[in-house]
Formats: C-alpha cells, structure tokens, sequence
C-alpha cells in the first residue's frame, strides 16, 4: 500500500506525540509537515531531528509550501479557537480531510469503535476529548443493551500531561465530551468532569463511568463491555479496566432526580478504568495523550483504507 501524506498543525504535546506515532507504528500514513508558532518548540526541534518538514507560520505557510498540493489528511492539534481559523483555509481545498482533536467540533464527533463508519464520506471530523475517546465507548456499550437515560464522566489526569492547549480548553472539554456523551454515546443526558491530578509521581490517566439505563441482564451489559474494551485496545494497548464493572438498582420507589430528565430509575453500572500511555513522547502515565492520538491515527488509517479500496 501507497502511504498517505498527512500533516499535523500543532508541536505541543499532542501534535509531537501524533507524528512520533504516525513515524513508528503507521503502515498507511506519510508524515509530511509537522507547522507550528514557534520556531524554538521541542515539537518542531524534534521533528527536524527524526528528518520531518517543518513550519513555524501557521496553516498559511504550510498552504505555500511545496508538500501542501501531496497531503492528504490533515491534523488539527491547536486549540479550539485556532481551529476555526485552519478549518476556513483547509475547507477550500475539496481533495483533503481534516481530523480535528481540539474541542471545537466543527465537524461530527468520531470515537472510532462507534461510529466511524457514520462518518465515511466527512471532511471535517471531531475527536471530541481525551475523556470523551476513554468513556463514550463504554456508554454505547451500555446503551446497546440497555438505553441509558443518563451518562456521567470523570476523567483525572496528571497535572504534567496537561498542557497550555488542554488548560485554555477546560470550558470546551466539559461541554464538548457532554454533548459527545448524548450524539455517540447514546445517552438522553450527559455529564463530563475532568481533574488535574497534581500527585507525585504522576498518576495514568484514570476514567470513572456511571450510566443510568434501563433494566436489562446484567451479563449481557458486562459481555458488552467487555468486547468493547477489546474494540478500543487493538489501537491503545494501555486501555483497561481497573476493576469489574459494577450494578447497583435504583428503584421506582427511590427515583433519582436528573437536571433536563426529572426523576428517573432503573439499572446503575460503575465502570472504573484506566488508561496507560504508551511512552512516544511523555511518560506513560499521559494516558490522556496516548488515547486522543491513537484514535486520531487509527481514524486516518480507516480513512486511507477507504480511499483505496
């Protein structure tokens, strides 16, 4: 197979950590262009290192440079605000797709275990969150046994793997995975939570999971689980669960009250995860980093797979 040739707008953590993963594991993928803002990133440092073209200038100097008319696929690893402004540049050129991993979701949200093949034909499609990649999968594998009325999310992160793009975007982060938690997930109502864990030595990524659905077997619920977890390793081997999912009822008699649902009962399942990164870039306790990267890449790829088949 002919590989792809793909840029990555961003040289902070995540931009670095994609293009260090498209190098060594991508069998479809060419990195091309590593652009960035500054010229003295560690990012871009490294990138000329490992022999990558690089730009300081932005979207507009990678669109005047040479490699621009051969790419194919487009990252976006900026921030929110910053892909607005991308999106309006690369949307000119019909021939070329952009993955967006900020929480600006211009485009529609893509987990790809459930429901990449919703997306085939999209030039524009949003990775929502490193949260939302982590625990979406495990509400639509609740959801497809049970539907669930209401999804909540807590995603904790250490402190040091979050950097300047993750902190501007905390806002967009919570109202991004929400939403995604209800369009993906299956939920009527969602709810995201993210901590900076400050512990030394840093902690992996951590994902806690509630979901109140509608009764239904319990195996079954766990079976889906399960499969699931499988679905989402094949691309992040670090991706766990840290304990057995747990069922609590809620009966009719003692509702639980949910803001935009009222009053609601059913079947509460506990999923406890955690995700250990795979050490590319920043250590392996960036779990966050590795699970929003890999997905990003494993969608390329599915995307190349269909340009050539």
């Amino acid at each position: 197979m002919q590989k792809v040739n793909v840029a990555i707008i961003g040289s902070g953590n995540i931009g670095t950590d994609l293009m260090i993963k498209i190098l060594r594991l991508s069998e479809s993928l060419a990195m091309s262009v590593l652009v960035g803002i500054d010229p003295d990133s560690d990012g871009l440092a490294r990138a000329k290192r490992m022999g990558v073209a690089t730009c300081h200038t932005g979207i507009d100097g990678l669109i005047q440079m040479p490699e621009w008319s051969s790419i194919k696929i487009i990252f976006d690893a900026t921030s929110a605000k910053a892909h607005l402004y991308n999106w309006d540049k690369v949307k000119a050129f019909p021939d070329k797709k952009m993955i967006d991993l900020t929480p600006a979701a211009v485009g529609p949200y893509l987990v790809p275990p459930v429901n990449f093949k919703d997306n085939l034909d999209v030039s524009n499609v949003n990775m929502v969150t490193c949260g939302g990649q982590a625990t979406i999968p495990m509400v639509a594998a609740v959801n497809r046994v049970a539907k669930v009325h209401y999804g909540e999310i807590v995603a904790s992160i250490a402190s040091k793997s979050a950097g300047p793009g993750t902190r501007a975007n905390i806002d967009e982060f919570t109202e991004t995975t929400a939403e995604a938690i209800e369009k993906v997930g299956g939920a009527d109502r969602g709810k995201a939570i993210i901590v900076l864990n400050p512990a030394e030595p840093p902690l992996v990524m951590r994902d806690t999971v509630f979901t109140l659905s509608e009764q239904a077997d319990r195996e079954e619920i766990r079976k889906s689980i399960h499969t699931m977890v499988e679905e989402v390793q094949k691309y992040v081997p670090g991706y766990q669960l840290h304990q057995e999912v747990q069922f609590d009822d809620i009966p009719a008699s003692e509702p639980v009250f949910i803001e935009g649902l009222g009053l609601r009962h059913g079947l509460k399942t506990t999923i406890l995860l955690k995700v250990v990164g795979a050490g590319h870039y920043l250590p392996e306790y960036a779990g966050n980093l590795d699970i929003m990267t890999s997905a990003a890449r494993a969608t390329a790829e599915r995307i190349v797979t269909g340009m050539t088949t």
